[in-house]
């Protein structure tokens, strides 16, 4: 039904120039009309005639002062304001203030949205507006893990055509999508003001906030199971506290700490694991001195407890005191099984007894460990062969194997270069010098940055203490001729004071080869660690070496399959590399086949994901790639029909750290919406006065139709049916 106008009228579009012109223009053709009947004689056909020229006249007068016949409509629709509430994560921050109680705990900044999100606060405006509430996070997932301020504003103004406003209620930690200022310039083209609503503290309150808990996928039973954790303080001075770590199966271990004003601190909690069994820990932080939040004083992380038993290979050319020191360290830990091999050049023959093997292991066999000694060896006969070298290579590269250089001083693992294993060194050798360099002062360790904070060298529970046992073990008299580090390793430990045109040179390195690790140890004088405390920092350091390289291996294994991922904390939104090890039905490394991972996720949607040979020359190495996209434990099958296995597993992915806890809220973000759309920046503790500010809006502009009558074809066309008929009633009179 077409709507009725509420007024109708004619005007004009004219300046007095037109008006004049157009009175002129029919003056004159009224004289000379009435001249030209007088001259007829006063016939009435002239003077019919002569009265159609005056109106085609004033016609052409009246179209040059342009009229328009306007018509004003009443809006037939009620405009839509939109309250658009953020969901996220943050919003359960409790740092909102009662004035009227400042001693009273804060609220958190969603409860002090809800007074503006009832209905009943907007009940008259609601009466000239439809009033929406719609509550808004972000794309992730979940999507309370992000604040999209953009796609708020963009789909508030998409879905309500007559959009009249927008309140914003949010804490402004704008962290996914585009820039909100975007979305603001589109409303201010629309004349839609935002009332922006900061909800939250602008500045942080007294706080404590445990900010990460890094617990390893797995920990072996009976061993102890250092977990670090960072904790971030916004207290005015420093304060002592007792950290809780606590098992689902009811294990407490506590810790005295002292957090720092307005800084950081790192350390590391111990507890030893005694069952095996799938358990999950929670480390907790105390209310310390004025904190007033509590929600982010707590963590929790899955863990699986495992009883261990890895295998180890020490190979090496003579019992030199490393090899014995070394062995005795590995044999008398519950969790390694050790085999040595002693090849003996100089004696003719293998070294023989408990745990010696006769020859190197084959292929086959040499797959079994998960870590690899290679003492002071190289290419010679009555040692390694090249194709040995290359079956080393192969172990480290494809089934995740770890692999420790422990050069001596005959020099022969310089003949290593060159050959298969020369990739997998993460040193360059000094050539001019084959056999090291040996002195009459005992050389000491000196930790760099990133040997500091390893948990390979830390040989006491706090950084400080054990860069203080670095400071002070008994030094060394003999070191392995390596110039520089490689490119792509890690320099955990140089020479005190020996340096050459590189710089320090580096004693300890490390660094990834393929799906493995390497160690390189530029001494052999670890055993002398031993001096007045006995096993206590040479066992600790080369068991931790031991279980740092084989924890890949180990994450997960079977008869004939293991995975291995990485990284192996996972989180949401980031790739996930999986590895398989496969063992084909005849006992050999799967070269060819097809081996898929069914992943289940926590809300139960399945994806698969078939893993594809790592190459020709791989050795039973199967690698695909994975992107969870919720946090929680995910299932995982893994299956090959050609090697007639399968796998069962968990893999435990956190979620994203994008909506933090605590975090101030950030008003000048909503300020600049505000700004841009002509909007204004108002009070969430006084929620009267922005139902006031919202309901000072100007009522919509009633709806204005014009008609162009001068422009309109009709017009037109009666003037030239005007014309038509006085040139024909010429004709007609014979004045032609």
């Amino acid at each position: 039904m077409k709507p009725t106008p509420a007024s109708q009228s004619l005007v004009w579009t004219h300046t007095p120039l037109s008006v004049a012109v157009g009175m002129a223009f029919v003056l004159v053709v009224a004289a000379l009309g009435f001249l030209a009947w007088r001259r007829s004689g006063y016939r009435r056909a002239t003077g019919l005639l002569e009265a159609l020229r005056l109106l085609i006249a004033a016609w052409i007068a009246v179209t040059l002062n342009q009229p328009e016949w306007r018509e004003i409509f009443q809006p037939d629709f009620k405009p839509t304001l939109t309250i658009l509430v953020d969901d996220s994560h943050s919003m359960n921050t409790r740092d909102v203030l009662d004035a009227a109680q400042p001693g009273a705990d804060p609220r958190s900044r969603a409860d002090a949205a809800k007074p503006l999100t009832d209905l009943a606060a907007w009940k008259e405006i609601s009466k000239r507006m439809d009033v929406v509430v719609e509550p808004f996070s972000s794309a992730q997932s979940p999507p309370q893990e992000g604040t999209d301020l953009n796609g708020a504003l963009s789909q508030a103004a998409e879905k309500h055509p007559h959009l009249d406003a927008v309140v914003l209620l949010s804490d402004g930690d704008w962290n996914s999508g585009e820039p909100p200022a975007q979305a603001a310039m589109r409303l201010r083209m629309r004349n839609v003001p935002v009332f922006a609503v900061p909800l939250g503290s602008e500045s942080r309150l007294p706080d404590v906030a445990l900010t990460s808990f890094d617990v390893p996928t797995f920990a072996i039973a009976g061993k102890p199971l250092r977990v670090p954790f960072t904790v971030e303080s916004s207290l005015p001075r420093d304060e002592s506290a007792i950290l809780e770590l606590k098992s689902s199966s009811g294990d407490v271990v506590t810790k005295e700490v002292v957090i720092p004003a307005m800084s950081r601190l790192q350390d590391v909690i111990t507890m030893r694991p005694d069952k095996p069994g799938e358990t999950s820990l929670t480390l907790t932080v105390p209310r310390t001195g004025g904190e007033r939040f509590l929600d982010n004083n707590a963590l929790t992380a899955p863990l699986s407890i495992r009883k261990e038993q890895l295998r180890v290979l020490v190979v090496d050319s003579f019992p030199r005191w490393e090899f014995r020191y070394l062995r005795n360290a590995l044999e008398r830990d519950p969790g390694v099984e050790v085999n040595c091999l002693l090849f003996q050049p100089d004696v003719g023959k293998a070294g023989m007894g408990r745990g010696y093997l006769p020859a190197f292991p084959k292929d086959d066999a040499l797959t079994k460990y998960d870590v690899v000694f290679l003492g002071d060896v190289g290419v010679a006969p009555g040692q390694l062969t090249t194709e040995q070298c290359a079956s080393l290579q192969k172990l480290v590269r494809d089934q995740a194997g770890g692999l420790v250089f422990l050069p001596g001083l005959r020099g022969y693992e310089s003949s290593l270069e060159g050959g298969p294993l020369s990739d997998l060194e993460p040193v360059v050798w000094d050539e001019a010098q084959p056999r090291g360099f040996g002195t009459s002062l005992p050389g000491n360790f000196a930790l760099t940055e990133a040997g500091a904070h390893s948990l390979l060298t830390k040989l006491e529970d706090t950084d400080e203490a054990s860069a203080r046992v670095w400071q002070n073990l008994p030094g060394f008299q003999w070191y392995a001729p390596a110039a520089r580090a490689k490119a792509g390793s890690e320099i955990l430990a140089t020479h005190g004071s020996e340096t050459n045109r590189y710089g320090r040179i580096p004693l300890i390195v490390t660094k990834t080869y393929g799906a493995g690790k390497i160690l390189f140890m530029g001494t052999d004088g670890a055993w002398r660690w031993r001096k007045g405390v006995e096993d206590k920092y040479h066992y600790r350091f080369w068991g931790q070496v031991v279980r740092w390289m084989a924890y890949q291996r180990n994450m997960s294994q079977g008869d004939k399959m293991r995975l291995f991922y990485s990284p192996d904390r996972p989180r949401t939104g980031a790739v996930l590399t999986l590895n398989a090890n496969v063992i084909s039905q005849t006992g050999e490394p799967l070269r060819e086949g097809v081996v898929v991972a069914q992943i289940t996720a926590p809300s139960g949607k399945t994806a698969s994901v078939r893993l594809a040979p790592a190459g020709e020359e791989a050795w039973g190495l199967f690698t695909g790639v994975f992107t969870p996209a919720e946090p929680g434990e995910h299932r995982v099958h893994l299956s090959s029909a050609d090697a007639g296995a399968a796998l069962e597993t968990t893999v435990s992915v956190q979620g994203t750290t994008r909506e933090k806890l605590g975090d101030p809220a950030k008003f000048d973000v909503l300020k600049e919406i505000a700004q841009l759309t002509r909007g204004k920046l108002l009070d969430g503790a006084n929620p009267a006065a922005v139902v006031a500010a919202v309901a000072a809006l100007p009522q919509p502009e009633p709806q204005e139709r014009r008609v162009q009558l001068w422009a309109h074809p009709a017009w037109a066309g009666a003037l030239v049916f005007l014309l038509g008929i006085f040139w024909v009633g010429r004709k007609a009179a014979g004045t032609f």
